[in-house]
């Protein structure tokens, strides 16, 4: 008979705050996770009232205090909770006792909205394709734009082998050899907007994420962040469009 007290690792890593189910997975690959001393795979299963569970040689333990945080990550910064390049991390703007992580990404030459927390039911949601929330995007390209480029763009361009999903592209402001377009996506792929617009010819000049469903930067600072209310919260996650996975 199954136990009822026992989850699954990499859930009651992120329940911790470790990092995201993901990234728990790969630190579990990667062999840094340990439970009662021994070696662990993924989809093993631990009881959290009974076994100690270690990440790279420290006992994690499941968080007291939920928290939501709101970044507006400025260029240079790549969002993982540390790097072995030693570059700078999200994690050296935000301050606070908690053991947070990011979720989701934004390249190291992006900026904009980025979401910290150490609730991992939260993040699991929030990055799970079938839950489709539309992010919106501010893009400067170079040189110029025209019908057919936006038309591919809308419609969907084939990158890494696999079709982009149709998104909504219009033009925001135009000038000579510059034009700064706003993408709405509802899917998140390894630099996708870069990709896409390459596939058109157009150089990425600055691309800043500037909401994730009704959760918006506003007049937030770049490098300065806020917390979100239980109220941000259930409205992000109440905003999800039902989809298929990816």
């Amino acid at each position: 008979m199954p136990n009822r007290n026992e989850v699954r690792l990499q859930k009651f890593m992120a329940d911790c705050g470790v990092a995201s189910r993901r990234k728990s997975e790969e630190l579990i690959e990667a062999g840094k996770v340990k439970v009662n001393g021994h070696p662990v795979h993924i989809g093993d299963k631990v009881n959290p009232k009974k076994d100690i569970v270690t990440v790279k040689g420290k006992k994690i333990n499941k968080v007291e205090k939920l928290v939501y945080i709101a970044l507006n990550k400025p260029r240079g910064y790549v969002t993982t909770v540390s790097d072995e390049r030693g570059r700078k991390t999200v994690m050296d703007l935000v301050d606070v006792e908690e053991r947070v992580y990011p979720v989701g990404r934004l390249d190291k030459d992006s900026e904009g909205l980025i979401i910290l927390t150490n609730d991992g039911s939260f993040a699991n949601a929030l990055m799970h394709p079938k839950h489709n929330y539309a992010k919106v995007y501010r893009v400067t390209v170079r040189p110029k734009v025209d019908d057919g480029m936006l038309y591919k763009l809308r419609n969907g361009i084939e990158i890494d082998g696999r079709k982009t999903a149709p998104c909504e592209v219009s033009v925001i402001t135009e000038e000579e050899g510059r034009v700064v377009l706003e993408f709405i996506l509802r899917e998140g792929r390894n630099r996708q907007i870069r990709k896409m617009c390459e596939a058109v010819g157009l150089e990425v000049a600055r691309l800043k994420r500037i909401s994730i469903g009704p959760i918006k930067l506003g007049m937030l600072q770049t490098g300065k962040y806020r917390m979100l209310s239980e109220n941000d919260v259930k409205k992000l996650l109440r905003s999800a469009s039902p989809g298929e996975s990816e």
